[in-house]
């Protein structure tokens, strides 16, 4: 099952739930109550990110909340802490805050990502348009350039000291985004899932699930849509969810893991299926010259080797849009091939076949490889018409790896 974030906004000014939890002691009641509830993180903000809110100084923001993350820890209770701020993420890690929850991503302090690297906690990346979020809420294709900007500020990460496995992705919802981006988001979360990183989402009580309530209801009554959303984002594939009302969205995924272990393990299989357009690649007989083998005379006059390809991949958006930029371009994968086989030499077809399979999954559309190589002039002492080895890979499924 997803883990779920609870949400506790030691703020006077949040959209939702301002004014509720400045008090220590009331804020720490009521992560406890919501880890009793199911929470599995408790994610804490000193500071507002609603539309209009004003700035706030770092050490208001740093004396909100250190007195409860400080508290939550000594319990045991899992904390992430939402800043901006680097002086407030290197206080929280070192009072043992688990997770620095960025909304900026690390550019809006230029400090972040370096004291991050340096605290050794997991940082959420999240795709804002800086921290006014509702400003420059135009996209030509949203979910395409949500995955292009957390793209870029991964590399910054790494850049930066942070190791892979420490990132968390989070595609933004709400933040410098249309009601309809938000849809066109979570109808293609896939996409930004086959990024290979967790990915939190957070609908909860957000601007665009108002229009599926009443005119005038207050936010509590988004929070049926919120576990909804959050549902179909762990089907899809997320690792975490972050809500306000951490029972309603822990029933709905207990739910769903229920129908998921009555069903068996093809259900998600299933539907995908519907929402996936399956299509096959094949490219055969590709040939290239490399030094592989375990003989010195292999290895020092080479030979050539035969290999064909067949990727499995989701053709849904290259129908839908004809365009050669929205599925692999067969000319590029030949080419890529070529190179993983003139590389550095191994000893045995099986290694260069599995090199092959994972240089395929370069290529974020790609959902399995069946990759074969042939060696027809393979030093064998009886008449032989071909040796040739198969493997076959496949994405994990919610894209964290290779299997």
């Amino acid at each position: 099952m997803s883990e779920v974030w609870g949400v506790l906004n030691v703020t006077p000014d949040s959209f939702s739930d301002g004014g509720r939890y400045v008090d220590a002691g009331a804020a720490i009641a009521h992560a406890r109550r919501m880890r009793a509830q199911g929470a599995d993180v408790i994610d804490i903000g000193g500071e507002s990110t609603r539309p209009g809110a004003t700035p706030l100084d770092p050490a208001e923001e740093l004396a909100r909340i250190l007195p409860v993350v400080e508290e939550l820890v000594r319990e045991g209770i899992r904390v992430s802490v939402d800043t901006i701020h680097a002086s407030t993420a290197r206080a929280v890690m070192a009072a043992g805050a688990e997770i620095v929850n960025d909304v900026t991503a690390g550019l809006h302090d230029p400090d972040m990502l370096a004291a991050v690297a340096e605290g050794g906690a997991r940082i959420v990346l999240m795709h804002s348009r800086g921290i006014d979020v509702t400003q420059d809420t135009h996209y030509g294709d949203v979910v395409a350039e949500v995955v292009a900007h957390l793209e870029e500020r991964v590399a910054a990460a790494e850049a930066a000291g942070i190791a892979r496995e420490r990132i968390i992705l989070d595609p933004g919802f709400g933040f410098s985004k249309q009601p309809d981006d938000n849809w066109r988001l979570l109808a293609g979360l896939h996409h930004v899932i086959e990024l290979g990183l967790p990915l939190l989402v957070g609908t909860s009580r957000k601007r665009f699930l108002g229009a599926l309530v009443p005119e005038g209801a207050p936010p509590e009554e988004r929070d049926a849509a919120t576990a909804a959303t959050s549902m179909l984002a762990a089907q899809r594939g997320a690792a975490a969810v972050r809500v306000h009302d951490v029972a309603s969205t822990v029933s709905a995924l207990r739910a769903l893991d229920a129908v998921r272990r009555a069903d068996g393990p093809d259900w998600d299989v299933v539907l995908d299926d519907v929402e996936r357009l399956h299509g096959t690649i094949r490219l055969q007989g590709i040939r290239a010259r490399g030094h592989h083998g375990v003989l010195p005379e292999e290895r020092e006059a080479g030979q050539e080797f035969v290999v064909d390809v067949e990727l499995g991949l989701d053709i849904r958006d290259a129908v839908a849009s004809d365009d050669v930029t929205r599925t692999v371009h067969y000319g590029e994968l030949a080419e890529r091939i070529v190179a993983e086989v003139e590389r550095d030499p191994v000893d045995l077809i099986e290694t260069l076949a599995d090199r092959i399979a994972h240089a395929c999954f370069d290529d974020r559309r790609v959902a399995s490889a069946v990759v074969t190589v042939h060696k027809p002039s393979a030093p064998i002492a009886v008449p032989f018409a071909d040796v040739s080895v198969t493997v076959q890979r496949a994405r994990l499924r919610h894209g964290t790896g290779i299997r």
